[in-house]
């Protein structure tokens, strides 16, 4: 398991954002060289993790949660073959393009060093947005992106370090519970009756998705599976 790329991108100006600067980081290109990451801060205050790397719209991205977006390059490779299109690492706004990982399969919680120093942690999956899908120019982007089940993971970083491609990445930790990115992502979009189960995974979850499980419970109880059902529209 290794790290293909790290990518970063620069603020650019687009027509398919309600950021008040008008501009996404959504364009992240492979970078040579070590790169520094660390824990960028509170959501809402802090970017990206990676030194270099623009989150143009602290509203929705950024922040300790959300400080790094891992995209495996299986799965770029499956995405190229549907789409019929070359996928550049990067281009799904990933921060790391990895090879021989499999991170939607991560559990939340688990813990990835990668290089000699850096450690992350897995939180989530990532929910397509309207950038996302004015990014990739692709029709019905977000409910293909989402049907497909393979999100990505965020990660937060737990001990802070220098990257670069090439890199190894070893899973130092792997929680004994089932919870994993693509269950965490479902419970977030299709299948809202995932909700209570999310929660074996405890203050390991995002925090946004743990106060929604919560929420969930305390208006529908653990299992009301006819009501649960109802897809979220993303």
């Amino acid at each position: 398991m290794k790290l293909l790329t790290v990518n970063v991108g620069r603020p650019k100006a687009v027509e398919y954002t309600d950021a008040r600067s008008g501009t996404t980081g959504i364009d992240k290109r492979p970078v040579e060289g070590p790169v520094q990451v660390a824990d960028p801060g509170p959501k809402g205050e802090g970017g990206s993790g990676l030194s270099g790397d623009a989150v143009c719209d602290l509203r929705h991205h950024g922040g300790t949660d959300q400080a790094v977006y891992a995209f495996a390059r299986e799965d770029l490779d499956a995405w190229e073959r549907e789409l019929g299109r070359p996928l550049a690492n990067g281009t799904f706004g990933e921060n790391l393009t990895t090879s021989g990982v499999d991170v939607t399969g991560a559990r939340v919680g688990e813990r990835w060093r990668i290089g000699d120093s850096l450690v992350l942690e897995v939180t989530c999956g990532r929910i397509p947005c309207r950038v996302f899908a004015g990014w990739l120019g692709e029709k019905g982007w977000v409910r293909r992106f989402t049907q497909n089940g393979a999100s990505g993971a965020y990660l937060r970083v737990i001990e802070p370090g220098e990257i670069r491609a090439g890199d190894p990445v070893k899973v130092v930790h792997r929680p004994d519970h089932e919870v994993t990115v693509a269950m965490a992502f479902r419970a977030e979009t299709t299948e809202r009756a995932l909700l209570p189960q999310v929660l074996a995974a405890g203050e390991a979850l995002h925090a946004e998705l743990l106060k929604n499980a919560r929420e969930y419970i305390a208006t529908y109880g653990p299992a009301e599976p006819e009501r649960a059902c109802e897809p979220k529209t993303p």
